[in-house]
This record gives C-alpha cells, structure tokens and sequence, in this order.
C-alpha cells in the first residue's frame, strides 16, 4: 500500500541523496583491486581520486530531481522507485562531469593545478595518467547506462543518445574548442563578443545541466513537452549557473572557491564579468535563474526539490 509522508526539508533531503550518490559511484566505478595487473589498477586509482574529490553532485542531483517528477506527489515509495531507477543515469553524467574537469586542466587547456581544494588529478599522478583517466570516465559513462538500463531498451537508448549527443563536438567538446579559440584571439580583432559567450557556455556548461535533467526526466517517463521544459530550464540554469562562476572567480579567494582564482582575469579569458561587469553579471544570473524556477513551476509532480536547488545555485559562495 502506498503511503504518504510529510515532505522531508531540503537539506535533509539533499544530504540523504547525497549518500545515495556516493555509494553508487562506488558501486559503478571500477573498484581497485590488489590483483588487477598495474596498468588498470592506476587508471581506475586515478579515476576515482578526482571522483572523490568531492563537489555539491550538482548534476545526479539533477537528474534524481527531475525523476522523481514521474511519480505522484507525496507518494513516498514511487518517490524512492524513481530515485534508485535514475541512480545509474546520475552516476554516467558525474562520470561525463569528472572527465571534462579533469581535460579542462590539463597543461594544454587550462593548465590549473587546483581542483575543488586539492591537487588535479595531472598533479597528483601525471598528465598522461590524468588523459587516460579522463578518457576512461567519459567510457565509463556508457557502459553503466547500456548495462544498467539493458532490460528497458528503448530507455537505454534515449539515454545514450543524450549522452552522445552532450558529450559530442557539437556540444561540450565543441563549446570547450569555441572557450580556447576565444581565450587565443583575447585583444584582438577576433576577440569573443556577447554572442560568442553564450555559445561557448550553452554548450560546454549548460549542455550537461540540460542532460542531467532531461535524463531524469526520461527515467521518470515524463512526457515529450515536458522534456522540453527541462531542456529550456538547463539552457538557463546552465548559464546562471556560469555567470555565477565568473562572479565567484573574480571576487571569491582561491581556499574558498577550491580552484584558482582570478585565473580566467589573468589569462585574459572572454567571461561575464570581463563583457558585462560584475553587477551586469549579477543581475543576469538572477534573471537566467529566474527563467529556471519559472520553467519548473510549470511541470507536473512534486517539483519543491529542484526548485530548491535552482535557487540555492544562484547564492552559491563556491
């Protein structure tokens, strides 16, 4: 019999997702093993130390929020359902995430020594090491979203076709080449406008935050509009989200923020704050997050939680 519950408080809940993330990364992560010969037993080692190097799990988080909208609300057993389905689609987008962190500071792109207040994963092993590890993740990914949703294929399918298509050159990878073109044409005539930063962002940040959410909503087997909603919600979600960072990065100390900061002033990188100025910034964040909570409200299901987080991104201090 179904039973239902008073709704449990934000952080509560947040804390206790958390718990469920973490133990399923450690679930669907190859584990380290004393017998696995030295090749693989330094990759997975290598993976899992930038999986563990801790974070909000902002994405899974997303995608269980999102998932959770399948089931009607204040039923706390189809609540649960929802959450233990969409665990494995969670884990395959931290996996995506870890891997672009991980290429993002490499010598060769961002070169940064800093992420989330401990050494990058090149720093802590090596840069050869840290592409292997970035590569396995991103591999990882799919094998846990074809093995786990093997017994509902056309699931499986949408959500592999997500995943490509976000982790692809038009998306990510496209919007991280678009990011490092911009940063070697800084004070020329080829310099990034307004245009431009939205496009690096839409698709290098925005695009996985998009993901995250229309992946749980795939799992929560919400209808075609509403993945629709979803999708515009990332799209401005994922660049509030962005617009914050640039804020953080130019008035947040280095400890505080856990990665570099003021490094994208210094490498004369196109940003929000760069284009627009902080309080410009500011206000565009608020209006991208407002667009965020004004899309969610519109969708069906108990949708308190993702609200919650949408707004909780915009006063973020890291």
């Amino acid at each position: 019999m179904n039973s239902i519950n008073a709704p449990m408080d934000f952080t509560t809940k947040l804390n206790s997702l958390l718990v469920r993330i973490e133990s399923s990364i450690d679930t669907l992560v190859p584990a380290l093993q004393a017998d696995t010969p030295a090749g693989p037993f330094r990759i997975h080692e290598a993976m899992r130390y930038s999986l563990r190097a801790g974070g909000k799990r902002l994405r899974p988080m997303l995608v269980l929020g999102a998932a959770e909208l399948g089931a009607r609300s204040g039923v706390s057993d189809q609540t649960a359902r929802m959450v233990l389905e969409a665990l494995p689609a969670a884990v395959a987008l931290e996996c995506v995430h870890t891997y672009s962190l991980i290429h993002d500071d490499l010598p060769c792109m961002d070169d940064d020594d800093l992420r989330r207040g401990r050494a990058t994963c090149h720093r802590a092993f090596d840069e050869a090491t840290a592409l292997l590890a970035g590569d396995a993740l991103l591999a990882q990914a799919f094998v846990i979203l074809a093995t786990s949703y093997a017994g509902r294929p056309m699931l499986a399918a949408a959500l592999l076709r997500v995943l490509a298509d976000t982790a692809s050159g038009l998306r990510l990878v496209g919007g991280q080449m678009q990011d490092l073109l911009a940063e070697r044409a800084a004070g020329t005539s080829f310099a990034a406008n307004a245009s431009d930063l939205d496009f690096i962002h839409l698709n290098k940040t925005a695009a996985m935050i998009e993901a995250s959410l229309v992946c749980g909503g795939l799992v929560g087997g919400l209808a075609s509009v509403e993945l629709d909603i979803l999708r515009s919600a990332g799209r401005s979600l994922g660049l509030a989200f962005q617009i914050v960072d640039d804020v953080l990065d130019a008035t947040t100390d280095t400890a505080t923020l856990g990665k570099t900061a003021g490094k994208d002033a210094r490498a004369g990188k196109a940003t929000y704050v760069s284009m627009h100025g902080i309080d410009t910034a500011r206000r565009l964040a608020h209006e991208k997050t407002e667009e965020t909570l004004a899309a969610i409200r519109s969708l069906p299901g108990d949708t308190r939680f993702l609200l919650d987080l949408a707004a909780g991104m915009l006063v973020r201090r890291n």
